[in-house]
């Protein structure tokens, strides 16, 4: 990487930082471009350019951060040694990211991130076709060897995924009525019997 590349990377994460934060202390109300120019110290002309509108810029932080979270989703259902043991490492990954990183968790379910799918689902599928695929390629070999029910990809990822969701949403409005570690065992238990070939 160059010296300019460098600091372009540099200026994109203080912008994108700046956001995040923004968006933590006033919501998506606060997220101005003068609000954002300020915390960062980025100039607007370095905003435009490399995110185009405030609305870019919430975009790339909301993919930044699904990114992660996809990432760390990944990492737990790849060290896992069963499919079972698989789907109760995912939803124990998607509880810790909620707790570790609640502004960014917000952020991704937020209705500003529900809008973006919305608008423009492909493009957002497009964004982190590396890790969809990588999932797909779990889900796959596990359907054809029988471990996990004959349905299609979209509808085991929903299965699975479904319900955490629900939950850390839940949890991140201040509803704290579901202790999170509790949750990911019962959770593990009834989406592994919706989504095992033989549920029991």
């Amino acid at each position: 990487m160059t010296p300019k590349q460098q600091r372009g990377e540099a200026t994109m994460d203080r912008l994108l930082d700046a956001a995040l934060r923004i968006y933590a202390e006033s919501g998506e109300q606060g997220l101005t471009v003068n609000a954002v120019t300020k915390a960062s110290g980025v100039s607007l002309g370095s905003l435009y350019h490399h995110f185009g509108s405030i609305d870019g810029l919430v975009i790339a932080a909301e993919r930044r951060w699904m990114g992660r979270l996809l990432d760390e989703l990944l990492t737990a259902l790849q060290a896992a040694p069963t499919s079972r043991d698989g789907i109760e490492a995912v939803v124990r990954a998607y509880f810790a990211f909620v707790r570790e990183h609640p502004d960014a968790a917000r952020l991704v379910h937020s209705p500003y991130g529900d809008r973006q799918p919305m608008r423009s689902g492909q493009e957002q599928r497009d964004a982190q076709r590396a890790r969809v695929s990588a999932l797909a390629r779990w889900i796959q070999p596990r359907v054809e060897s029988g471990e996990l029910a004959p349905l299609s990809q979209p509808l085991i990822e929903s299965l699975v995924l479904g319900p955490a969701v629900a939950v850390a949403r839940r949890w991140l409005s201040g509803i704290h009525d579901v202790d999170l570690d509790e949750a990911a065992g019962i959770l593990a238990e009834r989406i592994w019997l919706s989504v095992s070939a033989e549920p029991r």
